[in-house]
């Protein structure tokens, strides 16, 4: 199986089979890029297909810095980042649950830094998204 719900390299998905995958997902979604949209511009995005462990990926962009990986799944999604060791600093200084920072420091660290994947399933699930969009765009 997959990390994202989409998973055949010959079909890159849609926006309406993304909103039919993420169901009431979908909202938070939306609400998560219009929000990124309007601090950080110029936001894009490109569909990534890595291989049939990974499948379909959508890798969020700053200009041309990599924020995170957005990885649809049936009825939510996951956020996956990769910080660098001074992000890493800025979020343990930071007023993120320990539970955060604590995933984040025990993660295992490569080359890129380390890596940190949450699920979205609700609205209050997005306030440490986009802290964590801060603390990546600032560090």
């Amino acid at each position: 199986m997959s990390a994202s719900i989409f998973d055949d390299k010959t079909s890159q998905p849609g926006e309406d089979q993304l909103r039919e995958v993420l169901a009431a997902s979908a909202e938070y979604w939306g609400a998560l890029k219009t929000s990124l949209e309007d601090k950080y511009a110029p936001i894009t995005t490109e569909w990534k297909f890595y291989g049939k462990k990974s499948g379909w990926l959508l890798k969020v962009l700053r200009r041309k810095r990599n924020l995170f990986f957005f990885i649809p799944q049936d009825g939510y999604f996951q956020i996956t980042f990769v910080f660098g060791d001074r992000a890493v600093d800025a979020v343990e200084q930071s007023d993120l649950p320990e539970n955060l920072k604590s995933k984040l420091r025990n993660a295992k660290k490569y080359m890129e830094g380390r890596g940190l994947q949450l699920e979205v399933k609700s609205a209050a699930d997005l306030k440490h998204i986009q802290k964590l969009v801060e603390i990546k765009i600032k560090n």
